[in-house]
């Protein structure tokens, strides 16, 4: 009898199994996002199909569910640490001194705006401006050409810019108060 060919495997892997990731998903990330865990698992099985044990594929599959899960939350608790260090770098002593409080909301809403960003913004835009390395230093910290490190750089500063604009727009488009009572419509 030939060998099933490699969608064909895989269509019935995902048929036999998809219910009981989906479930294991449920109950580690929660419904929002075991739809996202479910198809990535799946992803995962696809490119290293031939790697799958044959006889019982169930286990392997859970295991990269759970590798998913965990890598979604030490993502998320490494964004909210970030975020709270930013936070933290404004003291209470910088917002209340009045002679300085236009540089204190400037740098409150940079730093608001680049707790918002990825972790790759944000160390695109962190490496030059903070560590004070040179384009083509950053550029080999982070493996890549000097010209692709501007792309990118650009690309971070333009979700800087949109993520500031973001975070004063609130503030923006908020009615004014009307000074003038309206006129009755008798």
């Amino acid at each position: 009898m030939p060998e099933p060919q490699p969608d064909d495997h895989f269509t019935a892997l995902y048929r036999a199994h998809h219910r009981q990731v989906y479930g294991y998903a449920v109950t580690r990330a929660g419904r929002q996002l075991a739809d996202e865990v479910v198809a990535e698992t799946f992803l995962v099985a696809w490119r290293r199909l031939p790697d799958l044990p044959r006889a019982t594929p169930l286990p392997w599959l859970l295991a990269v569910a759970r590798n998913i899960v965990g890598e979604r939350y030490r993502a998320e608790e490494r964004q909210q640490a970030v975020a709270a260090e930013l936070r933290a770098w404004i003291t209470d002593e910088e917002l209340s001194v009045a002679d300085v409080a236009d540089g204190v909301a400037e740098r409150a809403a940079v730093l608001a705006a680049l707790a918002r960003l990825s972790d790759d913004d944000r160390e695109l835009l962190t490496l030059v401006a903070w560590h004070g390395l040179a384009p083509d230093q950053a550029a080999r910290v982070l493996g890549c050409s000097t010209a692709t490190y501007y792309v990118r750089l650009h690309r971070a500063r333009r979700h800087l810019k949109n993520a500031m604009a973001a975070a004063t727009e609130p503030e923006r488009s908020r009615p004014a108060a009307t000074l003038v009572p309206k006129e009755s419509t008798r």
